[in-house]
């Protein structure tokens, strides 16, 4: 029989598991899910895509999402987190990432805490971006599917080093010193530079301000920067209605000029009772020259509406259902027989996340 390195890493992961999951005492948590999901368009795509999804793309198909597995040691003072991804959120993820040897690791980093002031935590390795209200983890979101500023506006990880400190009981700073946008390797010599300023004026309200700026093209006599500004809401009104709110503004230089992308999503989420709750986001994405997307469409906006229902059915077990209609002013979705035919999709979808 053929074992494939892949399959050698997760046993090694699961039998770790095992081993500090059954000693009390261990330093080492060990956490994880299996997440899996249906989805369904009514345009009925030849191609069997959701167009400008980036998770939540196949159509028609029962489909493992993400299956993940977390290490992870408490800094106290010098801890690590190893992530375990696999699945075909894990492929978009990974996809031109240029590593041979951790495609299957979301994050791997080491944390330390320095004795400096009220504690300066650092990390070293590879970890997910700062960027963006949503996250790779659809359980932690408020609805399954991401929206399209987490899919085209910001990227999905780094690999370098990042410093936080407690400037203030309610004010914490990060500054990123990475090699690039979702790389393990730099394509440059240039590294680029990112940042956090998280704010808690009141104990309801939250206020997020992400930048990251560094050249990304490996092209030296392009020598454009790529810059993005990610900033962030969060308000809850009672114990069971939350609101936020994402607003991006991005651009680079490239050999056709500047390329600029924009765009705001709104958010809102009210908690039925201890089991269920519904969820619903609003955006507007703009894309001038179609860079960010690809699509090379000139001019192109597009919006969606997604609307989610959920129940825990016990709290290691997470249903969703969902509604989401994208429309754009462009041709840029299937139907049965013709691809960038029609202007709009509707979708639905099913997913489901099991922990431990």
């Amino acid at each position: 029989m053929k074992i494939i390195p892949s399959t050698i890493f997760t046993l090694c992961l699961f039998t770790v598991g095992k081993v500090f999951g059954q000693t009390p005492a261990s330093p080492v948590a060990v956490s994880g899910f299996v997440d899996a999901y249906y989805s369904k368009n009514f345009n009925q795509p030849g191609s069997r895509i959701n167009k400008l999804h980036n998770f939540d793309i196949a159509e028609n198909q029962f489909t493992l999402s993400l299956v993940e597995i977390v290490l992870q040691k408490k800094s106290e003072p010098v801890g690590f987190r190893i992530d375990a991804d696999f699945g075909t959120t894990n492929d978009v993820v990974q996809l031109g990432s240029g590593s041979a040897t951790l495609p299957f690791l979301q994050q791997a980093y080491l944390t330390a805490v320095l004795p400096i002031g009220d504690g300066l935590t650092v990390d070293a390795g590879k970890f997910v971006t700062h960027m963006g209200y949503e996250v790779i983890e659809s359980k932690d979101n408020w609805n399954y599917g991401r929206s399209l500023l987490f899919a085209w506006a910001v990227p999905y990880y780094h690999t370098g080093i990042r410093l936080a400190y407690p400037v203030a009981s309610n004010f914490t700073a990060t500054i990123h010193v990475v090699n690039g946008w979702n790389s393990v390797t730099d394509n440059n010599n240039f590294k680029s530079l990112g940042l956090t300023l998280n704010y808690t004026p009141i104990s309801s309200t939250n206020l997020i301000l992400n930048v990251m700026d560094g050249v990304e093209q490996s092209d030296a006599t392009i020598a454009g920067k790529k810059k993005v500004f990610d900033f962030i809401v969060l308000h809850q009104l009672t114990e069971s209605f939350s609101i936020a709110a994402n607003v991006d503004y991005g651009d680079e230089r490239t050999f056709n000029g500047l390329s600029i992308w924009k765009g705001a999503a709104i958010y809102g989420r009210f908690i039925i009772d201890s089991k269920s709750a519904v969820a619903i986001r609003g955006e507007i994405f703009d894309d001038p020259m179609g860079y960010a997307t690809g699509t090379g469409t000139p001019k192109l906006d597009v919006k969606e509406i997604t609307g989610t229902y959920e129940y825990k059915f016990a709290d290691a077990f997470l249903v969703r259902g969902e509604a989401r209609y994208d429309f754009s002013n462009a041709s840029l979705f299937d139907n049965k027989t013709i691809i960038n035919s029609k202007n709009a999709q509707t979708t639905m979808l099913v997913g489901i996340v099991s922990s431990f």
